[in-house]
C-alpha cells in the first residue's frame, strides 16, 4: 500500500483499494494496524500536496483520529472539493443529482447480481421498486416512469476530470449492510441541496441591497423549489428498513444531522434565531456558524428587507411580491421539518439521536422555530399582508429601531 501511495499520482487508486477494503468490513471494523498505516501516509510530504488524497483520508480516519462528526460520515470535505473543481462545472444541486443517479445505479447492479464488495440484505422486489421509483422521480420527472434498467444509460454520471475520478469513493459505510449506502448518498444529496439554497438566500439578500424586491423574491422562491426537492428524499429515506438503521446507527454515534452546518447557514441567512436558539445545542454543535451570526456586520434577508424599507419607498406590490414569497419559504420549511419528525419517529421510535439529542422530542420542539420571527404583525399588517410570524417584544424592538411601526 505504501508503494501505490507513491506511485498513484494523485492517491486515486489507494482511494479505490482502500474503499473495497472499507465496505468490505465496514470502517468502524478496519484493524488498527490498516488504520495506522494509512495516517502514516496521509502524513507523508507527497500526500500533503493532494488535496483529494488529504480530503479522502481525513474521513476516513475520523475514527482513528477522534473526530467523528457528520461531516466526515457524509465525506462532504471531498464532495465539497469535487464541486469546486474549476474543469467540472458543476454546482450542488447538480451533484445532488448524481448522488440519487448512483443510488440506481447502486440498487440495479445489487439486484443484478454484479460482482462487488459484500452488501448483506439487500431489499425485496416490491421495496426495491418503490425505493427506485422515488430515486428517478428527484433525478427526473422524465424519468420517472420508466423502469431502472430503462434509464440506466440516461442517468448522469460524475464529470470526466481528475475531480470527478473521486465521486466513488465518497461512501465509507460504518457497517456492512446494504441500506446504508443509499442512506449515505441520500443525506449527501441532502447537504448539497441546502448548499445551493444557502447561495440563493444570498443572491436574495445581494438583491435587496441592490433594491431590487422583485429579484430578492425570484432568489427566495428558487429555494422554496429547492425545499420541495428536498422534501422528495425523505420519501425514499422511508424505504429505509428500520431493522438495518439500528443495527448500522449504533456505530454512527457522534455524527448527526444536528451538525449540518448548511442548514443552520440558511437559518441564520434568513434572520439571526433568537439568543435561546444560538446558545442551543444545535448551535453549539457547529461554532463556525454560530460564529458567523454572532458577527457583527453579519447580513440577513430580514436586516436587507428593513434596511430596504427604511432607506426608500416599496411598492405595495413589490412588498406583497416579497412577503408571499417569505411566506412561502417558511411554509416550505415548516412542512420540511414536519415531515423530517414524522420519518425520525418512524425510524427511531423513543431512542437518543446518534448526535446525543434527544431524537424525535428535540425534533418536535423545532417545529416552534421561525425562519422570520423578526418580521411580526407591525411590520406586515401595512403590507396588506398576512403576518409571517407572531410579533413579539424582541422582534418589534427591532422593527422599532428600523423605524417600521
Amino acid at each position: 500500500m505504501d508503494e501505490e501511495c507513491r506511485t498513484r499520482g494523485d492517491g486515486i487508486n489507494l482511494a479505490r483499494l482502500v474503499t473495497e477494503e472499507v465496505r468490505r468490513t465496514g470502517k468502524h471494523f478496519l484493524p488498527q494496524p490498516f488504520l495506522n498505516r494509512l495516517s502514516g501516509i496521509r502524513s507523508d510530504r507527497a500526500a500533503e500536496e493532494m488535496p483529494f488524497l488529504r480530503a479522502f483520508l481525513d474521513c476516513l480516519l475520523d475514527k482513528h483520529d477522534g473526530r467523528y462528526w457528520n461531516r466526515t460520515y457524509l465525506s462532504l470535505p471531498l464532495l465539497e472539493l469535487i464541486v469546486d473543481d474549476s474543469g467540472n462545472a458543476l454546482d450542488p444541486n447538480e451533484l445532488a443529482t448524481l448522488l440519487i443517479s448512483d443510488i440506481v445505479r447502486f440498487e440495479t447492479r445489487v439486484a443484478a447480481g454484479a460482482p462487488g464488495p459484500v452488501h448483506r440484505d439487500p431489499p425485496e422486489a416490491a421495496l426495491l421498486r418503490k425505493r427506485l421509483r422515488h430515486a428517478l422521480r428527484f433525478v427526473s420527472d422524465d424519468l420517472a416512469g420508466a423502469g431502472a434498467d430503462e434509464v440506466a444509460d440516461l442517468l448522469p454520471g460524475p464529470p470526466a476530470t481528475d475531480a470527478g475520478r473521486w465521486f466513488d469513493v465518497t461512501v465509507q459505510p460504518v457497517y456492512v449492510l446494504h441500506d446504508e449506502y443509499f442512506f449515505i448518498r441520500a443525506l449527501q444529496a441532502h447537504e448539497m441541496l441546502f448548499t445551493a439554497i444557502v447561495a440563493d438566500v444570498r443572491a436574495a439578500i445581494a438583491a435587496l441591497r441592490d433594491g431590487s424586491p422583485e429579484a430578492g423574491a425570484g432568489h427566495v422562491d428558487r429555494a422554496v423549489g429547492l425545499f420541495d426537492r428536498a422534501s422528495t428524499l425523505f420519501r425514499m429515506v422511508a424505504t429505509m428498513r428500520p431493522a438495518h438503521f439500528s443495527a448500522f446507527r449504533q456505530f454512527t454515534q457522534g455524527a448527526s444531522a444536528i451538525q449540518s452546518e448548511q442548514y443552520k447557514r440558511f437559518e441564520i441567512l434568513c434572520g439571526v434565531p433568537p439568543t435561546e436558539r444560538l446558545r442551543s445545542e444545535p448551535f453549539t454543535s457547529v461554532p463556525a456558524v454560530r460564529a458567523e451570526a454572532e458577527e457583527s456586520g453579519h447580513d440577513t434577508v430580514v436586516r436587507a428587507y428593513l434596511d430596504l424599507r427604511r432607506r426608500t419607498r416599496i411598492s405595495e406590490a413589490e412588498r406583497n411580491l416579497l412577503h408571499a414569497s417569505l411566506d412561502r419559504l417558511e411554509a416550505r420549511h415548516q412542512r420540511w421539518k414536519a415531515t423530517h419528525r414524522s420519518l425520525a419517529a418512524r425510524m427511531l421510535g423513543d431512542s437518543r439521536g446518534s448526535g446525543y439529542t434527544e431524537g424525535v422530542p428535540y425534533l418536535t420542539q423545532c417545529l416552534a422555530n421561525r425562519l422570520f420571527w423578526q418580521l411580526g404583525d407591525r411590520d406586515t399588517r401595512d403590507a396588506g399582508t398576512r403576518p409571517l410570524a407572531p410579533a413579539n417584544e424582541e422582534s418589534r424592538t427591532l422593527l422599532h429601531s428600523y423605524g417600521c411601526r
